[in-house]
């Protein structure tokens, strides 16, 4: 509502504003690329039917599946490179398994302790950028950008790699097709919506996981015996490595294999950063689904391990190491003639091989979340932060399988180097995350009596993640190392020159809210004002109560005269990432909306003019400000449409990237639908 103004008093017809309902049935479509978008994307959602969070939204089980598939499918890659790297010294593979189990579990407990703390999600940005400041929060946030196309880039290549396994060698030149069609293929599932994609990647996932427990348990049932061997070895290894290498370097080697599996951990944090799209009670759903991946991926991980030491697997070219291991656990079974371990292996490599495209969804999933936390701080380009009428982050999902093919054909699909790439990333966002947490349990120390448990947690786990990423980068950093560092120091310094940009323009734009909104009314009368629908009627598209707005209102008398008395005020109320996370936050948008334009409303009949406004919720903001308008023409025939747009002394592409053409593209659309519009500018700096 307005507030009460001193002085005369006007009459208020149809008013606060009015939703307009937008029917597209009338409006059917002809273009047969459309057509076809629809078909393969789906038809649009509606936002502000307070069923659709139910329906989107993901229980535990399925979130295990979207969230957790990331974690699991490390299984495939982050074991075999732990133990290659241990080479001779194979005597050390029982304190990996152990080191492995253990951390996973530190880092799942810590990250369960961040979902209570930040139970609206945003996971490692968000936790840096609360408790460590916003230049923490910057490279976090771009470290785990990065992190996220290569989560995409390594599931798909070390997909391809573990179904080509079973293929003759000279398929292999395939491999990198195949994976660049995976990432084409998630892409449109994404851009169908997030409950679809991971509902049809369920029984993929459950096909890996039960057909390599079974490996696993009858690996460890039928070789019982070796295990008293493998102890003596170790014992043995370990007694003549300390004697003739020394304590310090016989660390040095465990560290080094032990930080070659990092890729084991990565994932655990996808959870803490997916909560908005989990189902209610969003904390209780995060921690079931994080103590669901932390329970698989530990006994997987550790249970490959574990395979490859009782059946002493060594490397075959062509094949993962996990693909050696299946087929000398289960290649010789058979009933009858029918060779069914032959079959059983195919099938468990069709399995992986699915799961580590599957695996691939963490990326489409958390990192177009990430990209729209950030825009809404203004760090990446604010379009990111907007949903498709099938309410997901469709520009974040573009941007992110773009660039995981780009880096997918860099590395022509080599997961070694992949692994290399992706690791460091990874644990500096755990560390940035870790430390944050304990700043936290510092600060609240007379407040929260459970303190010392709690940072003793995320205190262990900041000494494991942070032990990773020095070992990680010292050892990774010539190996190809350095293209990580180089990549995410290039996006921080590119998010730093986006903000820098966007706030000169703010401040420009709030120097003329500063000036305009604090423009005083005159007195206000009480009497009815004249309305003729057919007379001139100036409608002007605002976004809010703003120096924008007013600007635009007070150039029209400037530049017409008294040639129009009657003014329409009409507005979208965008449904984006930031807004869509309940009933209550659509209501608070609607209220909103109705609001600042009846406060637009209040300020023109103050003058003695006619005013009313129409709105609408919902995504895609130019359709609908063309349906409002084509709504408001037919009331006003003689309607003249008024739009703003920001005018900068160097129009370059990044500043129409950072701005959007929506006045332009506007005004082309309207005009073409016959209707009469200005684009009035604005200088912003």
């Amino acid at each position: 509502m307005v507030p009460k103004r001193r002085g005369r008093k006007f009459r208020r017809t149809n008013w606060p504003a009015k939703p307009i309902v937008i029917d597209k049935s009338h409006n059917p479509m002809t273009d047969v690329l459309r057509r076809l978008f629809r078909v393969v994307v789906g038809q649009p959602k509606d936002p502000l039917d307070p069923h659709v969070f139910h329906q989107v939204s993901l229980v535990a089980f399925l979130a295990w599946v979207g969230l957790g598939a990331d974690g699991l499918s490390s299984a495939c890659y982050g074991p075999e490179e732990a133990f290659l790297a241990l080479g001779p010294d194979r005597f050390l593979a029982p304190f990996l398994v152990f080191a492995t189990a253990i951390t996973v579990f530190i880092i799942s407990a810590s990250y369960s302790q961040i979902i209570e703390l930040f139970p609206t999600g945003g996971g490692g940005y968000l936790v840096a950028s609360r408790l460590l400041g916003r230049r923490a929060g910057l490279v976090s946030g771009c470290a785990l950008v990065v992190d996220y196309v290569l989560t995409i880039a390594i599931s798909i290549a070390s997909g391809a790699d573990s179904i080509f396994s079973f293929l003759p060698l000279h398929f292999q030149h395939f491999k990198l097709l195949a994976g660049a069609l995976g990432i084409g293929v998630l892409i449109l599932l994404n851009l169908r919506g997030v409950k679809e994609s991971v509902t049809f990647l369920v029984p993929i996932f459950l096909a890996f996981l039960v057909t390599h427990v079974v490996v696993i348990l009858y690996c460890i049932v039928t070789h019982l015996g070796a295990f008293p061997e493998i102890a003596a070895n170790t014992a043995a290894g370990t007694s003549s490595g300390l004697r003739e290498q020394g304590l310090f370097v016989m660390l040095g080697f465990f560290l080094h294999a032990y930080s070659m599996g990092a890729g084991t951990y990565t994932g655990i944090e996808a959870v803490s950063n997916g909560l908005p799209m989990l189902r209610e009670p969003r904390v209780h759903t995060g921690k079931r689904t994080m103590l669901y991946m932390s329970a698989s991926l530990a006994f997987t991980a550790g249970g490959i391990l574990v395979g490859y030491m009782l059946i002493n697997v060594h490397p075959e070219p062509g094949r993962t190491l996990n693909a050696v291991l299946i087929d000398q656990v289960v290649g010789a079974w058979t009933i009858g003639s029918v060779p069914v371990g032959r079959m059983y292996l195919l099938f468990s490599l069709l399995s992986a091989g699915a799961l580590l495209f599957v695996a691939a969804q963490a990326g489409f999933l958390d990192g177009p979340r990430v990209l729209a936390s950030m825009a809404v701080d203004s760090w990446v380009p604010h379009r990111f932060y907007q949903l498709s009428d099938r309410l997901v982050t469709k520009n974040g999902t573009l941007m992110m399988g773009a660039a995981a093919l780009a880096i997918l054909f860099y590395t022509h699909g080599e997961v070694r180097l992949l692994v290399v790439l992706y690791s460091i990333n990874v644990f500096l966002t755990f560390s940035l995350s870790q430390l944050g947490m304990c700043v936290h349990w510092l600060q609240v120390r007379h407040e929260e009596p459970k303190w010392r448990q709690r940072i003793l947690v995320n205190g262990i786990g900041l000494a494991l993640t942070l032990a990773i990423l020095t070992v990680t980068v010292t050892i990774k950093f010539a190996e190809g190392g350095w293209v990580t560092v180089m990549l995410t120091s290039g996006l921080i310094g590119l998010c730093m020159w986006i903000r820098r940009h966007y706030s000169t323009a703010t401040q420009s734009l709030q120097r003329l809210d500063s000036i305009l909104t604090a423009v005083p009314s005159p007195p206000e009368v009480d009497v009815e004002l004249p309305f003729d629908n057919k007379a001139p009627t100036a409608v002007l598209l605002v976004t809010g109560y703003n120096g924008l707005g007013i600007h635009s209102f007070l150039s029209i008398p400037r530049l017409f005269g008294a040639h129009f008395k009657q003014f329409v005020f009409v507005s979208v109320g965008v449904v984006d990432s930031n807004r869509f996370k309940g009933v209550d936050e659509m209501q608070n948008l609607r209220e909103s909306t109705e609001q600042f334009l009846a406060q637009y409303v209040g300020f023109v009949r103050s003058q003695g003019l006619w005013a009313d406004s129409r709105y609408a919720l919902g995504t895609d903001t130019i359709d609908l400000l063309v349906d409002l308008c084509m709504k408001v023409g037919k009331e006003f025939p003689r309607a003249v449409i008024f739009t703003g747009k920001l005018v900068f002394a160097e129009e370059t592409f990044l500043t129409r990237v950072l701005h959007n053409q929506a006045a332009l593209t506007l005004q082309r659309r309207l005009q073409f639908a016959g209707l009469q519009t200005i684009v009035l500018p604005i200088r912003a700096l």
